[in-house]
């Protein structure tokens, strides 16, 4: 066996240039694939030939293909399927091919050759209606959520059937002992792949990444391994290699590889199939037609069945729908969109006319039955939903997802739930026990973890939720959380919090076409927290008079104040406030309002030495180790102390608060409602801050009112002379007791304002 390289060339070239033009043009790329193959192959004009080393490329092609398939199939979705959906594969698959076997038979062709065509006119291609859906703009709707549910369980009937026909085949006639051995060997191979791909898969998954192994490459050979372990199993079974391939597919799910790195092989998986493999099977298919079907009774043979495939696709798939109640005229809609077949229904033929079940004349048929039923979609099903949408029936779909996770449960995340909650399910994540601690207090769902861990994020129900809100102060995790959110999770709408008018970190999360600026702009959200934790604030809410957008109500609500518009309700549902929301007459908006500042601050630096806490240290610390000190004496109460600690290490990571050796001033600004505004400390072992020269023995830690920015000149000028002698450190780590420390600062700050 020789294969020519030129030959394979041009069978590429053909497939790869007459694929986009297909998809150019709207179709699915199989369509031009098939056309090439049957315009430049023997059928036409004879510039491409096949050969056995083209077979074996094509035949691994479609292996790969129905692992892909697999791949993208999620068991859990059959499960999960409408009702609606269910009864429009039924009856989209079950009537065709009981008319389609039954004009075979008509026509004098064979038991099995009408079951395969049966079965090629049952089968609703679930790539093609992906494609077509996208195109539409029909994602969104309950017509494209039944369509998937019903292509999905269609194809699944189909596989299924398929291999119970192979079975028979191979038996060689119908006698009871025959069909009871091939049952027996069916229900083995399936009771055996069940097995293996829930119990097995897993923990070979499992042992992997214990073991360090998380090469994409390495997991793409283990994934092919595992694909052809399961076709030779098939065979085995007297059944056929794609279905073994197929129902690995199914298996290799989020538990065996990971969310990322099963997304990313079933890419690679993908490329490999559709990209090299799978085309070279669907050209050399149309090297298989044959026109002679256009003549004589075979042309009345490819007529009836063309006539009966549609036919019977349209209305069994209308009269089972008729029980769910959403009328027949979706129903007929639904209909023409499950008409559409494609490369499932090519590589049941191609088995078919290999084994010598089919002629090539029926071969040639169901190719051209694929070809112009997949062609009319598009056309059919939008003059469907046209029809629909005119009259007010194009309804909404009743999406699986449901709820909203935010990213981070302080006192603004756990308000915005509160509000949220009272429509949907709402579940917050937060590395920090305390904060999750006292949402779970307050009734909350609240999951402890780190948003930047794909395992975190699954655990607290991001696979489930229709959106997320990232309310984090750090750019660089709410982009991150946002990508993970879209290309892991599929999550729909992103909600980010921007804490400045300009930061170029937070354009990659607001990038994604669902992504919208929380509370309508950017804000303060350390101010925030802390007032909304120390009840500084006033809870209104607002009637929406004129159609506006919440960019703009939030700059028309600035003019009257600090405020921060948290949440919209419409009716009954409660939505997040956001720039790109569209406002309407009717909607209600809760709004915040800061309260004036009742905090009486000291009138110059020397009383505020008189009273604020001196702390004597005792043994070395670490910067994070004082910061939860200094935080536990500032604040009135623990969740105050969080806030604070927090805004201490947030503020030490963006620059090093040492500001000579020996001496550290940190600093932060927030609502100062009963937090103490200095706290001054001093350790004679040291506390070591990242990135100092060397341990720092006086830290003067400062909480600053908004709008301060006179005082707090006056203040670090005054510690700046207190600190700047020579003698300071030594007088300073000499002294005894905080007594003798604050009547040192006093002495020391005569003259400070």
């Amino acid at each position: 066996m020789e294969l020519s390289l030129l030959n394979l060339l041009f069978v590429l070239l053909a497939a790869w240039l007459a694929g986009s033009i297909a998809e150019r043009l709207r179709y699915p790329s199989v369509l031009g694939e098939l056309m090439v193959g049957i315009l430049l192959g023997p059928p036409v004009l004879g510039l491409l030939q096949s050969s056995e080393a083209l077979t074996v490329l094509a035949e691994l092609g479609v292996l790969l293909m129905m692992l892909y398939i697999g791949m993208e199939i999620d068991p859990r979705g059959i499960a999960r399927a409408s009702w609606g959906g269910l009864l429009a594969a039924v009856g989209g698959f079950i009537t065709p091919f009981v008319l389609a076997y039954m004009v075979v038979i008509a026509f004098g062709g064979t038991t099995l050759g009408g079951l395969f065509v049966g079965i090629a006119a049952g089968i609703t291609s679930l790539a093609t209606k992906s494609r077509i859906l996208v195109d539409l703009r029909l994602l969104d709707t309950r017509v494209a959520h039944v369509l998937m549910a019903g292509a999905l369980i269609s194809d699944t009937l189909a596989l299924i059937a398929f291999a119970a026909i192979i079975g028979v085949a191979d038996v060689g006639n119908l006698d009871v002992l025959g069909v009871g051995l091939v049952a027996l060997k069916a229900l083995l191979f399936f009771g055996a792949t069940v097995a293996l791909g829930s119990i097995f898969f897993p923990w070979a998954g499992r042992r992997l990444t214990d073991a360090g192994l998380t090469n994409r490459t390495f997991h793409f050979t283990f994934v092919l391994l595992l694909a052809v372990s399961f076709a030779e199993l098939a065979e085995m079974a007297g059944l056929h290699a794609i279905l073994g391939a197929f129902i690995a597919g199914l298996f290799i799910r989020d538990n065996v590889l990971g969310r990322t790195l099963g997304q990313s092989l079933t890419r690679a998986v993908r490329d490999a199939s559709l990209g090299l493999l799978a085309p070279i099977f669907f050209v050399t298919a149309g090297f298989e037609v044959s026109f002679r079907v256009f003549a004589g009774s075979d042309l009345w043979l490819l007529l009836t069945i063309l006539g009966v495939a549609i036919v019977g696709k349209v209305l069994g798939t209308l009269l089972f729908y008729l029980p769910t109640g959403h009328g027949w005229r979706e129903g007929l809609t639904i209909g023409l969109g499950m008409n559409g077949r494609g490369a499932v229904e090519i590589i049941v033929a191609g088995i078919g006319l290999e084994r010598g079940l089919i002629s090539q004349e029926i071969f040639s048929i169901l190719v051209f039955m694929a070809i112009f039923t997949t062609a009319t979609v598009p056309i059919f099903l939008k003059w469907g939903t046209d029809w629909l949408r005119g009259r007010g029936e194009l309804i909404a779909g009743s999406d699986d997802r449901r709820g909203t996770v935010i990213i981070g449960a302080g006192p603004m995340g756990r308000l915005l739930a509160r509000h949220l909650a009272l429509d949907r399910p709402v579940k917050l994540l937060d590395s920090n026990p305390g904060r999750c601690r006292f949402a779970q207090e307050a009734g909350l769902d609240a999951y402890c973890g780190n948003a930047l861990q794909e395992q975190d994020l699954a655990e607290a129900g991001v696979a489930d939720a229709d959106s997320l809100i990232a309310l984090t102060t750090n750019a660089a995790v709410n982009a991150l959380v946002t990508k993970a959110a879209v290309d892991v999770f599929g999550i729909p709408d992103i909600y980010v919090l921007q804490t400045g008018s300009e930061d170029s970190d937070q354009e990659g999360a607001l990038a994604h076409p669902h992504a919208s600026i929380l509370f309508g702009g950017p804000l303060s959200r350390e101010e925030w927290e802390h007032r909304v934790a120390l009840g500084a604030y006033t809870e209104t809410e607002e009637e929406v008079h004129a159609v506006t957008t919440g960019e703009q109500l939030r700059a028309t609500l600035r003019d009257s104040g600090d405020t921060l518009p948290l949440v919209v309700q419409r009716g009954e549902q409660r939505l997040p406030f956001h720039a790109s929301l569209r406002l309407s007459p009717g909607d209600r908006v809760t709004v915040l309002r800061a309260r004036g500042d009742d905090h009486p601050g000291p009138a110059s630096f020397r009383q505020a030495l008189r009273s604020c806490p001196i702390l004597d240290l005792d043994g070395a610390l670490t910067a994070d180790e004082f910061f939860a000190v200094a935080a536990a004496e500032l604040a009135p109460g623990e969740e105050q102390r969080l806030l604070l600690e927090e805004s201490l290490r947030d503020r030490e990571s963006v620059g090093s608060t040492v500001l000579a050796p020996g001496l550290a001033i940190p600093h932060l600004t927030a609502t100062a409602v009963g937090v103490r505004p200095l706290l001054i400390a001093r350790s004679r072992d040291g506390i070591t801050f990242p990135g100092a020269a060397g341990p720092v023995h006086a830290v003067f830690t400062l909480v600053r009112l908004p709008g301060s920015a006179s005082s707090d000149l006056q203040t670090l000028a005054a510690i700046a002379r207190i600190a700047g002698g020579s003698d300071f450190q030594r007088q300073w780590r000499e002294a005894r007791g905080t007594d003798e420390l604050r009547a040192f600062l006093l002495d020391r700050s005569n003259g400070s304002a």
